[in-house]
Parts: C-alpha cells; sequence; structure tokens
C-alpha cells in the first residue's frame, strides 16, 4: 500500500539524451531538437498558459469528452489499474478516477513520466483523496521503459491522453503502441486521446496564439540548451514559426534564426552555423481521423472498441485484436 517509485532515468541519464540530440539534430541538414526538452520547469508553467488559452481547443475538448464519456468506459471495463503514459499531472487520472461510480478506489495506478518530483507531487495529491489504494511510479520515458511497467494487479486500463502520441512520427507511433499491445492481456484495454484533422485556420491560431505564449513555449528549448549544456544562444533571436502540412497531416513548429549567426555549446564544444531565415524544427503533432487510426491501431495489432469524438478531438478504445468487444462502437 502506499506509493513507490521505480527510477530508471535520473538527471545524469536526462543531460547524457540532450548531449546526443542536440549533435544529432543540429548537425543535420535541417536542423531538429525533440520537443520533450521544452518541459523544464518553466516550459510546463508555460504549456499550462497554453492549455487555457482561447486558441487551444485540445485540453477544453479532451476533458468534456472524458467528462462525458468516461464513466460509461470505465463502467464497462471495470479497471483494477490505471497505468497512466506521460503522467505529468494528476489532473487526467482525476478525470478518470471520478468516472468510477462510486465503485470505491482504484487498487493501483502507475503512472510513466520522466519528471520524479512531478509524480511524487501527484502521488501525495491522489493518495490524500482516498481514489487509489497504491501507487507505483515509473520514472521513465515512456518510448523505452515500458518494460518496466510492474506485472499488471488485474483488470489494466492503459491511458495515453493529450494528443501525446500525435508527437511522435509514424514508426516511434508504430513502435510505441506495440509496446502497449505487450502491456495488455486479452481483457486489457487502451484509452487514446487524439486530436483530428480540422480547418488549416483552426489549428493554426492553436499553435500561433496571439498572446506569444507558443512562441515562448517553443523558444524555451533553447534555455533548456542553454542552462544544461553551457549554450549561448540568444533565444530572443529566433522567432516562432507554424505551418500546417496537408499531405503529412500535421502542424509543424519551427524556430527560425533573424540573422546569420553562430552558436556555441560549450558543454559538447561545439559550435553552430545558422544562417538568415534557417530553421529548426521543434514539434510535429499529427492530425487524425478515425480511418488513420483505426489503421495504426491495426498495425499494433490492436482493434478500435469504442470512438466517441466531438468532430474536433477523439477518445479512441481499443482492445487487443484478438479480444472479444466488451464495449458497444461509438458512432
Amino acid at each position: 500500500m502506499g506509493y513507490r517509485a521505480d527510477v530508471y532515468i535520473d538527471d545524469a541519464a536526462i543531460r547524457a539524451a540532450l548531449a546526443d540530440d542536440v549533435r544529432a539534430g543540429l548537425g543535420a541538414r535541417q536542423k531538429w531538437l525533440p520537443p520533450k526538452y521544452f518541459y523544464d520547469a518553466a516550459g510546463s508553467a508555460l504549456f499550462e498558459r497554453i492549455t487555457r488559452l482561447p486558441e487551444y481547443y485540445l485540453t477544453r475538448a479532451e476533458q468534456s469528452l472524458l467528462d462525458a464519456h468516461a464513466p460509461a468506459i470505465l463502467d464497462a471495463i471495470r479497471p483494477n489499474e490505471i497505468v497512466e503514459l506521460g503522467a505529468g499531472s494528476p489532473a487526467k487520472v482525476q478525470r478518470l478516477l471520478a468516472s468510477l461510480n462510486g465503485s470505491g478506489p482504484l487498487a493501483r495506478y502507475v503512472p510513466v513520466d520522466v519528471d520524479a518530483s512531478m509524480l511524487d507531487a501527484a502521488a501525495r495529491t491522489l493518495l490524500a483523496a482516498g481514489s487509489v489504494a497504491e501507487i507505483h511510479a515509473v520514472v521513465g520515458d515512456f518510448e523505452r521503459h515500458l518494460d518496466r511497467v510492474p506485472a499488471a494487479a488485474g483488470r489494466r486500463l492503459v491511458t495515453f491522453l493529450g494528443s501525446t502520441l500525435g508527437n511522435l512520427d509514424a514508426p516511434a507511433r508504430q513502435a510505441l503502441l506495440r509496446s502497449v499491445r505487450r502491456l495488455l492481456t486479452r481483457s486489457d484495454r487502451l484509452l487514446l486521446g487524439v486530436d483530428l484533422v480540422k480547418s488549416p485556420r483552426v489549428l493554426h491560431a492553436a499553435y500561433d496564439d496571439a498572446e506569444g505564449v507558443t512562441a515562448e513555449f517553443n523558444r524555451n528549448v533553447l534555455r533548456v540548451i542553454n542552462r544544461r549544456l553551457a549554450a549561448d544562444f540568444d533565444v530572443e533571436a529566433f522567432g516562432h514559426y507554424a505551418r500546417w502540412d496537408a499531405e503529412e497531416s500535421r502542424v509543424e513548429m519551427h524556430l527560425v534564426a533573424a540573422t546569420e549567426h553562430t552558436v556555441r555549446v560549450a558543454g559538447l564544444d561545439l559550435t553552430v552555423q545558422f544562417e538568415e531565415g534557417e530553421t529548426i524544427w521543434t514539434e510535429s503533432s499529427y492530425k487524425f481521423t478515425r480511418a488513420s487510426v483505426e489503421a495504426m491501431l491495426d498495425a499494433a495489432g490492436l482493434r478500435l472498441l469504442r470512438w466517441d469524438t466531438d468532430g474536433a478531438f477523439g477518445l479512441a478504445l481499443a482492445a487487443p485484436a484478438r479480444a472479444k468487444a466488451a464495449l458497444p462502437r461509438a458512432a
């Protein structure tokens, strides 16, 4: 009972991964940096601001769908445990726990996240509320450490919400979903939150808000590199650019160099030259349709059981492909 955390990634490992990614990404013809490095304390605070912006519909849409449909989903599954990938704050799982229809505390919650301090704080909140009997956290990268998730404590629901799956390109998405499939037995389920293809105007506004919060969030990756790797990026020398690629069904975020200049990354003994207008590709946010979600799940050995949508966002409930359906498919 209580709280336990298994740690598979620490500060030294995170710094080493950052160093590898910076060396590879800033040395590429199209420079790139992974979006996971947005999220230090300042970046997480900026993202929380983004979720409250009028243009950023994603969080509100998912919350509304969970409020409307999670009670029926959880009543049919009756999970003994919830495994949450990229858990972060407890806000998402609290909505699910509130949908247990008075059936008592969840036997076990297994959050997976790289931020140990956030997991500790979330565990204190959930245990104090009495909504979970036990929390077994996995401090690790959900792309690398899903094999460290403890053996199931009964019927399992794996959740991956917030449209975070859309930050991965197709090969990485498939690899992750196959790893999730290995966590599931016939009676277990996966609940995904996915953003949907929609008007380019709406999408562009969501990733380039009028207040400029998303621009500051984008530039925060440079502040992280300055602090962690002793770089000398002039953060204000980079503009924010978001574009919709209809062919790839993704919004891209880039940082654009305002002038020709050189950056020194002392921690890597690396010098990086930027031309005026050259970009660093910092994030892809893929958008889906029901058909593309079904195809993606099928390729990973999963099948769609239920689909709930408001037209802008989708909740997809999936099961191992050979599992017998436990829920009606939503229209």
